[in-house]
């Protein structure tokens, strides 16, 4: 049977463009995402009501971007200018002081795909996608909605890992629900924004709306459960994903309250 792909929730490509002239920023649209989370500044004026907490809504997909998407102090270290003008998004401070031991290569490829495979070092910004829909996790963001809930409440609980090859570290495959995530890398961030990934920029905005919650430390992570999550999920999710330029236009933001 032939593989149908659905929009995803970090690549949307909504059928109107919503494109403005290279010279503007989009207008008419609602807070967008990623930004850096220490500066509480934004003036865009769409206001819309926080999802609820993601333990009373329904987990509809894990994703994540190879680097982190968002700022934040603990993950600041720039990895450089994307290609036609795409993002490359930031890495965990930590990295640059890990052992050996932690940095030692893998025995194979691990979630090897378009941006090419991940190593011990990287980083890599993960979303738990959460929908006010009734549905079941599943690929993409047509998993989280339905013909009877075309226009959810989504949230989107985030955390930043630095990929070690260190078995002590956390399990990726323990970290299946946002309930199970590090309780010691801050208090989440909490703020209005829309979906990310490259297809998106100041030109061409994200019409979805979603509250977002990024945790401001960073967290090691074991490379390997990556590696083992990439070859068997639910979510048909097996490499990283790209990422958005960070926006930091305050028309684009919403206001950190």
């Amino acid at each position: 049977m032939k593989k149908v792909i659905l929009p995803t929730l970090l690549a949307l490509t909504v059928s109107a463009s919503f494109a403005a002239s290279a010279a503007q920023v989009c207008e008419n649209f609602g807070p967008q995402t990623p930004r850096d989370i220490d500066s509480v500044n934004g003036t865009n004026p769409v206001v819309y009501s926080k999802a609820p907490s993601f333990e009373n809504m329904n987990l509809c997909n894990i994703h994540f971007h190879e680097n982190a998407e968002h700022k934040a102090k603990d993950f600041a270290i720039f990895a450089g200018e994307g290609k036609k003008g795409y993002g490359t998004g930031y890495q965990c401070n930590i990295s640059q002081s890990l052992s050996k031991a932690e940095l030692k290569p893998t025995k194979e490829s691990i979630c090897a795909g378009k941006y090419g495979d991940l190593q011990p070092g990287d980083t890599i910004e993960v979303h738990w996608v959460h929908t006010s829909c009734d549905v079941e996790p599943g690929p993409t963001l047509g998993a989280c909605v339905s013909d009877s809930c075309a226009n959810p409440n989504l949230r989107v609980e985030t955390q930043v890992f630095t990929l070690v090859n260190d078995s002590s570290a956390l399990d990726f495959n323990e970290l299946q629900t946002a309930g199970a995530l590090p309780k010691n890398t801050g208090k989440p961030v909490e703020f209005l924004g829309s979906t990310t990934g490259p297809s998106f920029d100041d030109q061409t905005c994200s019409p979805y709306q979603v509250t977002w919650s990024v945790r401001p430390k960073c967290a090691k992570l074991d490379i390997n459960t990556v590696g083992q999550w990439c070859k068997d999920n639910i979510f048909d999710e097996d490499h990283a994903h790209g990422v958005r330029k960070l926006v930091t236009n305050p028309k684009l933001l919403s206001e950190i309250k």
